[in-house]
C-alpha cells in the first residue's frame, strides 16, 4: 500500500479504548475524558474484520494501544483473533504496565509478539506527580513479569519532561541490567502536550555518556517504528530515541492509526482520514472498506508542521482519545 508520497504503509496502531487507569499530565486531563459508550467503540470482531481488509492492502504489523488497552476486558482474546489473520506478521502492545503482571501469561499464550511499557520515571514521587498514581512498583512488577518471557521483546517508552527528579539516567540503567530497550520519545505538542517543552536528544545523550561511558550508533533496526538506537558499554539492551520534532522522520512514515471508535487517522497532527465504523455498521462491503482505506491513505499528509499553522484540520483531541 503506497501513499501519495510514495511511502509504503504496512503498520497500523489500533486503539481499543479511550479509558486509562492513569492521568499522565501530557496525555489525559485529571478529570479524564468524556466516557464513550461501549457500543460506540469497535468490537473485537469488527477490529478483526478490519484487519482482514488492512492485510489485503499491505498492512503487516499491528500495535494495540489505548488509553490503556489492558483495562478493556479480554484483550488477550483480541490478540489471538488478530494472530489468526493470514498475513499479519506481528501483533504488539503498548501498556503502562499496571495490569501487565496479571495478564502477561494470557498475552503470551495468545501469541503477542512484543510489549512496550510506558514508564517515565523510577522515582515514586515523580511517578505520582506525572501520572496521578502511586503505582510505580506495580508497573515495574508488570515489566519484570514480561521479562520472564525471553521470546517476547520488551521496550520501555519514556517521555522526557525536564521535571526535576525524573532521572533519565536511572531509567536508562534498566537497559544495562536487563535485556530491555529503553527509548526516549519527544513530547508531542498534541492536546495537553502543548504545555511542555522538548528535551533535546543530544542533551540526553550527553547526560547518559557522563554516567555510562561513550556510546556508539547501533547499526540495526529494532521494531516497526522510526526509533534509532545507541549502544553503551556492558548494556544488555539498547538506548533509543524517537524524535519526531527535532529529527523529523515523516519522509519514512509507514503507519496509520485507528481510533477506538473506528476513525482511521493518517497523520497524528491532523484530523483527516475516514470513518470506517460508519461503513462497517452501514452494511458496507469489504470492497467498499478497502476503497475507503486506500483513498484515505492516498491523501495522507506529507508530514506534520508542529510549531506552524496547521490550518483548519489540526487535531483537537488529547492523545488518549487518538491512540498513542
Amino acid at each position: 500500500m503506497i501513499d501519495g508520497c510514495g511511502r509504503e504503509i504496512d503498520y497500523v496502531r489500533i486503539s481499543v479504548t479511550d479509558r486509562c487507569n492513569l492521568r499522565c499530565v501530557y496525555c489525559m486531563p485529571e478529570e479524564g475524558v468524556p466516557l464513550v459508550s461501549h457500543c460506540d467503540i469497535l468490537s473485537y470482531n469488527e477490529i478483526q474484520k478490519l484487519a482482514f481488509v488492512f492485510v489485503k492492502l499491505g498492512i503487516r504489523k499491528i500495535k494495540l494501544t489505548g488509553g490503556e488497552p489492558l483495562v478493556r476486558k479480554g484483550l488477550p482474546d483480541l490478540v489471538k483473533q488478530l494472530k489468526q489473520v493470514p498475513g499479519i506478521e506481528q501483533v504488539t502492545l503498548t501498556t503502562n504496565g499496571l495490569l501487565l503482571g496479571e495478564q502477561m501469561e494470557n498475552l503470551a499464550l495468545a501469541g503477542i509478539d512484543g510489549i512496550n511499557v510506558s514508564l517515565d520515571t523510577l522515582n515514586p514521587e515523580i511517578f505520582q506527580q506525572i501520572t496521578g498514581n502511586s503505582g510505580v512498583e506495580k508497573a515495574l512488577a508488570g515489566l519484570f513479569k514480561a521479562l520472564q518471557y525471553p521470546q517476547i521483546p520488551v521496550k520501555i517508552n519514556c517521555v522526557p519532561m525536564g521535571v526535576p527528579g525524573q532521572d533519565l539516567t536511572e531509567l536508562a540503567g534498566l537497559a544495562k541490567e536487563y535485556p530491555v530497550h529503553v527509548r526516549f520519545i519527544e513530547m508531542m505538542p498534541i492536546g495537553l502536550g502543548k504545555q511542555f517543552g522538548i528535551r533535546k536528544e543530544d542533551d540526553i545523550l550527553t547526560e547518559l555518556e557522563r554516567q555510562y561511558g561513550p556510546y556508539e550508533v547501533f547499526d540495526g533496526k529494532l521494531g516497526n517504528g522510526p526509533g534509532h538506537y545507541y549502544t553503551f558499554p556492558d548494556f544488555k539492551g539498547e538506548i533509543g530515541f524517537i524524535s519526531a520534532i527535532s529529527h523529523k522522520f515523516c519522509g519514512q512514515c509507514n503507519r496509520v492509526r485507528l481510533t477506538s471508535q473506528g476513525y482511521l487517522k493518517t497523520c497524528l497532527q491532523y484530523d483527516v482520514g475516514v470513518d470506517l465504523r460508519k461503513i462497517l455498521r452501514g452494511g458496507g462491503s469489504e470492497a467498499e472498506l478497502m476503497q475507503a482505506v486506500a483513498n484515505a491513505i492516498g491523501q495522507k499528509p506529507v508530514g506534520h508542521c508542529f510549531g506552524e499553522d496547521a490550518g483548519e484540520h489540526v487535531e483537537r483531541h488529547v492523545m488518549a482519545q487518538i491512540g498513542g
